[in-house]
């Protein structure tokens, strides 16, 4: 069975303004329990970006700075890499490794962003393609 980007990506698309704060930015990771965050398009920031876990280890943790002290703009990634809904699951798995990075938004025909897909996305559907049809995951 051939899956589709669609159908293991999170709908719940979660966008932040790139002037917040990244101590902002974390509690809004924090609260909705999500690895990832959508730098929202404004006239001074004309390219979504995205800030993820990774961003906050490599960025902040490892650098010893205060998240109070710096905006989303200051570590986000720009401009993103998106994948479009009808992909397969193996292309997106390789543009993942391509590009060594986990967090992947998912994008319509129309360009517009509908979900993200995630590497943790990918244990479960790896256990899916270990099933015979009709099988269901325990």
């Amino acid at each position: 069975m051939q899956f589709t980007v669609r159908d293991w990506m999170m709908d719940l698309v979660v966008f932040v303004d790139p002037e917040a704060t990244v101590a902002e930015a974390l509690a809004m990771m924090r609260r909705r329990y999500i690895q990832s965050l959508i730098v929202k398009k404004t006239a001074a920031n004309p390219e979504y970006g995205i800030i993820t876990s990774r961003d906050i280890s490599d960025k902040i943790v490892a650098q010893d700075r205060n998240p109070r002290d710096l905006k989303v703009k200051d570590i986000m990634s720009s401009p993103i890499i998106t994948v479009p809904e009808d992909m397969s699951l193996k292309e997106c798995a390789l543009i993942m490794k391509k590009h060594r990075i986990h967090h992947l938004p998912v994008v319509n025909k129309d360009g517009e962003i509908t979900g993200m897909i995630a590497a943790a996305d990918f244990l479960v559907a790896a256990e899916a393609l270990s099933k015979e049809p009709g099988e269901h995951l325990s």
